[in-house]
């Protein structure tokens, strides 16, 4: 299932890597991509529905990150 998100505080390819290596530590979640345009787009590919305040948790490991799903 793949589901979009809007994740504030991304401002460089770096950002990108350090979340995406952040939220890939979910067993859950299996695919990450991160757009740069517009900045902070995101689509997770997960096994099972894993919630946004789940998804915020894996994301606080780095500080300053804010996580939206988008319907």
């Amino acid at each position: 299932m793949n589901k979009n998100y809007q994740i504030d505080g991304i401002s460089c390819g770096g950002c990108i890597e350090g979340v995406k290596k952040s939220l890939g530590k979910h067993p859950n979640i299996g695919k990450i991509e991160v757009s740069m345009a517009p900045k902070g787009a995101t689509i997770i590919t997960m096994n099972e529905d894993v919630s946004v305040d789940e998804l915020q948790k894996q994301l606080d490991e780095l500080n300053g990150y804010t996580i939206t799903e988008i319907n």
